[in-house]
């Protein structure tokens, strides 16, 4: 549970650089070495998916995390990616308020 509150705390990090972009991650789960995350948002279908997930995300969570090496980007089906995006909402007017 500990290498999970840490890479939690790393995509805190990194989620308003692709919220500006209007996207976000969502982490899903850790096994084995491996972080299992959603990109949702415009970064689902931005042709820069991989270098974000790779050279970003990947280079960040391994970097200050020994027992990660590598990220995996998991799409949701749409009714889930509807669930996120409602449920970000709600978190976004949550913290401005």
């Amino acid at each position: 549970m500990e290498i999970e509150k840490k890479i939690i705390e790393v995509l805190d990090r990194i989620r308003p650089y692709l919220q500006n972009d209007g996207g976000d991650i969502i982490f899903k789960r850790y096994e084995n070495g491996v972080v299992y995350v959603s990109l949702t948002g415009a970064c689902q279908d931005c042709p820069l998916i991989d270098s974000t997930l790779e050279d970003g995300i990947e280079e960040a969570l391994v970097n200050e995390i020994p027992e990660v090496i590598k990220v995996v980007n998991e799409e949701w089906s749409s009714f889930f990616n509807v669930l996120a995006k409602i449920f970000l909402q709600y978190h976004k007017f949550y913290l401005n308020n």
